[in-house]
């Protein structure tokens, strides 16, 4: 008998740590389907047709969007993280497994402070001109060679970078971004174009 797997094994299915990469590197893509299914459906049982964080409080929510929608933005040809539901993929996920509890609330946690320090105000309170300084710090593995310190602040934003991307790009907005249409069968295969002679 085959045992079913439950809404909370398919999450952690999809929390598997990695150390650097996209967690579809390691989870079928079916997985991640599974996880924006769940937000739909909390969002659609709703009164309000919101989704309510299962992890980051409501502040760290709003940055975590905040910084959702910087990696991703919408434009005219599509919408972004946001639109995607992205920062609620990531959310869901993080609210199973310990080591991106760690990883991303530690890095919210050190943004809020490096800022504070910095402008006095917290990350969504600083300007656009500050927040791109701060982000242009640990955008780049290159700057931790001139201050090593900022390794983990650089890990941080390079995981919620991939689930960023990972969230976008299993969405129905991501995939139809991507053009992809799914498996088609073929009554026969007529090869490659000709190749126009020069």
């Amino acid at each position: 008998m085959t045992k079913s797997l439950s809404r909370r094994d398919i999450l952690k299915s999809l929390a598997v740590a990695v150390p650097a990469g996209s967690v579809l590197d390691l989870i079928p893509l079916q997985a991640a389907e599974h996880a924006h299914k769940a937000v739909r459906q909390e969002k659609a049982a709703s009164p309000t047709g919101e989704y309510k964080p299962k992890y980051f409080t409501a502040h760290e929510y709003e940055t975590l969007r905040s910084l959702c929608q910087m990696i991703i933005p919408a434009d005219a040809e599509c919408g972004g993280a946001i639109e995607a539901g992205a920062p609620e993929f990531i959310d869901l996920i993080t609210s199973e497994n310990d080591q991106y509890q760690a990883r991303l609330g530690g890095g919210l946690i050190w943004l809020d402070a490096t800022c504070q320090q910095r402008f006095g105000k917290v990350y969504l309170r600083s300007l656009p001109l500050q927040q791109k300084e701060v982000l242009d710090l640990i955008a780049h593995r290159r700057n931790e060679a001139a201050d090593p310190t900022m390794h983990t602040a650089i890990q941080f934003f390079s995981l919620l970078r991939n689930l960023a991307a990972d969230g976008f790009f299993t969405s129905e907005i991501g995939i139809k971004y991507l053009g992809y249409i799914g498996n088609e069968f073929l009554d026969e295969f007529p090869g490659c174009p000709p190749v126009p002679e020069v």
